[in-house]
């Protein structure tokens, strides 16, 4: 089944209070349509950490976390150790139901939170960089843009235009070349897959 291209703009985010109070989430998107926090399949959302704690625990969900913007965080978790997350990092999975708490290199962060459901759901979540064009790989489940510069996105339903933060939810076998606007552009490629 053919499933349309569905433009999320960063305007239309919906933001949100974290679970735990400590600080502000923009949910890109959510499934099902209108899942809260203990009901969700899958989540990809934005957060902005202002101050060093914990994070908030969501049981039987496993996450892949990366740094948007700011200097960086020092995480320390459970079963895993420390590590430290910057803009260059690559992407870091880990256990949502890991006790976890963050230490804010230098001032505040906004990081992109890709969360699935453990044995319903699978997810990965990879950072590019695109000179020209790049064909988007196909997969068994949807995938999800997340543009962090100005770019298009050429679908067989025509050219799409995505400033930074908006985001793109294609399905697996839709076929999508990523077109930078300038020399070169960056994103975030969200794979969701059925566990």
């Amino acid at each position: 089944m053919h499933k349309k291209a569905r433009l999320l703009r960063n305007s239309d985010h919906r933001r949100m209070p974290w679970k735990n109070g400590g600080g502000e989430t923009v949910e890109v998107i959510v499934h099902p349509e209108g899942a809260g926090l203990s009901d969700f399949g899958w989540r990809v959302s934005m957060a902005t950490v202002a101050s060093d704690g914990p994070f908030s625990v969501f049981p039987g969900i496993d996450r892949t976390l990366a740094v948007l913007s700011g200097d960086g965080m020092d995480l320390s978790i459970e079963g895993l150790g420390d590590r430290l997350l910057t803009p260059a990092s690559a992407p870091l999975p880990f256990p949502a139901d890991a006790p976890t708490t963050a230490r804010l290199t230098n001032g505040p962060i906004t990081d992109l939170n890709v969360m699935t459901r453990r044995g319903v759901f699978g997810h990965t979540l990879t950072h590019h960089v695109v000179a020209g064009s790049m064909a988007l790989p196909s997969s068994s489940g949807e995938r999800l843009l997340l543009a962090l510069e100005p770019l298009g996105v050429s679908t067989t339903e025509g050219l799409i235009g995505l400033q930074p933060l908006d985001a793109l939810v294609l399905g697996g076998s839709e076929k999508a070349d990523v077109l930078a606007a300038g020399e070169t552009t960056a994103f975030y490629l969200v794979e969701i897959t059925p566990a």
